[in-house]
């Protein structure tokens, strides 16, 4: 390994910092301090958090002479990891007036210089397995950044005037038709396979035998999923799996989260640039599994599972699509005409009907970076091809997203499949 490749993963820290501190140009302070609820967590505790993970699992065990910036930030910014110590309780967050929005952007600076001294040095060279650990904290702060945005945007949602965090893009695209694409079934292959960076749960390379189906072209549209509304979507019950109906009951649900109705009848939505009238054309997004669910048996057809999608994908050019831009509010548009599959990767997550569960021969890796994914496998479903929030460059066809069933506050959407 030569001193090029130990540059080139230098520029991509450096990239990926600076991309969390583009995002949060626009935020105050006080924006940054507050959460709405346990799954959000504050602006500031995500510039803090990604900092932590390169101090706590690069620089103090890996550079000669570091100083831990403040002890104090291994409880209040350790997220989930048991092997590195206890930490403060997720839901209070929120409280964490301090340390400042100043103090964490000193400790991001002072983080940052020791990545720089260490990833200059011949570090990578003399440890083989050392390019894994920094692309996995590249990837790990870009976790965080479509956390950060999707976070915010709860957070200001709450406000009662619905302020705008970001300028709007002026898309004015009508949605196509939807249409169908066969696929053959047979025995296929799945999982990453591949050199480069990769999460665990991606892999190992399997096989399964898939029988013949049929993906939707596009993901459904807020018109799509209006006319659910209007049919009584969410007051039927035997459209729904049963927990779903006792979450619609219980939590109230008669919509997605963001849309609201007017006086008139008619619905607004609010997004990053605030609130402003639904897109029709837009695909519907910050829905739940149940809500997917329930839609696809209305519509008279499933979701897809998760490797069904990965065949899918891969029959694509690549992972191109609507993907986060620091500039602009991330929001969904309407597909680009055609007749073929359009909106796999980007605009929003697409639910299937996979359990997140592990892939045979799957074992997570070594010491606390392996709490990462594999103890999450319970519980959740899979999601897949990334979101007009993802940072670009951060999916592939592989790539497993995953949450509770009930979850609705990340860029999630539907895709329609059926048996054939």
């Amino acid at each position: 390994m030569t001193q090029v490749l130990d540059q080139t993963i230098l520029t991509l820290y450096s990239s990926v910092r600076a991309r969390s501190q583009a995002l949060v140009v626009p935020l105050s302070a006080e924006d940054m301090t507050v959460q709405t609820m346990p799954d959000v967590s504050p602006t500031k505790w995500h510039l803090a958090h990604t900092t932590w993970f390169w101090e706590r699992f690069l620089l103090l065990p890996q550079l000669d002479g570091y100083k831990e910036f403040n002890k104090e930030f291994n409880y209040l910014f350790n997220s989930y990891y048991e092997q590195v110590g206890a930490r403060h309780p997720r839901p209070e967050r929120g409280f964490l007036t301090r340390p400042s929005f100043d103090e964490v952007m000193a400790y991001r600076a002072h983080v940052d210089a020791g990545m720089q001294s260490l990833l200059s040095s011949d570090y990578i060279e003399k440890n083989p397995d050392a390019e894994a650990l920094v692309r996995l904290g590249i990837a790990h702060e870009e976790q965080h950044q479509e956390l950060l945005l999707t976070d915010i945007k709860h957070v200001l949602s709450r406000h009662p005037f619905g302020p705008a965090a970001y300028p709007a893009e002026q898309t004015e695209a009508r949605a196509p038709a939807l249409r169908w694409v066969e696929f053959a079934g047979g025995q296929y292959s799945f999982g990453y396979g591949g050199e480069d960076f990769a999460f665990d749960n991606e892999g190992p390379v399997h096989e399964a035998l898939i029988t013949p189906f049929a993906l939707a072209t596009r993901a459904v549209t807020n018109a799509e999923y209006q006319a659910f509304i209007d049919d009584g979507g969410y007051r039927t019950a035997t459209l729904w799996l049963s927990d779903g109906w006792g979450t619609v009951l219980s939590e109230g649900w008669d919509a997605p989260l963001y849309w609201r109705r007017q006086d008139d009848g008619s619905w607004n939505e609010f997004t990053l640039a605030g609130e402003g009238p639904l897109n029709p054309h837009a695909p519907v997004t910050h829905v739940s599994f149940y809500e997917a669910a329930a839609f696809a048996e209305w519509a008279g057809a499933r979701l897809p599972e998760e490797r069904e999608w990965e065949i899918a994908a891969r029959s694509m050019a690549g992972p191109q699509g609507r993907f986060m831009d620091p500039a602009v509010a991330a929001h969904p548009a309407a597909a680009a005409a055609g007749d073929g599959l359009a909106q796999i990767f980007g605009d929003v997550w697409e639910w299937t009907r996979s359990a997140y569960s592990p892939y045979p021969r799957y074992r997570p890796a070594a010491g606390a970076v392996g709490e990462y994914n594999g103890k999450f496998m319970s519980g959740q479903l899979v999601l897949r091809g990334g979101s007009c929030a993802t940072a670009p460059g951060h999916v592939r066809a592989s790539y497993r997203n995953f949450f509770p069933p009930d979850a609705r506050w990340q860029f999630s959407g539907i895709r329609l499949a059926k048996d054939i």
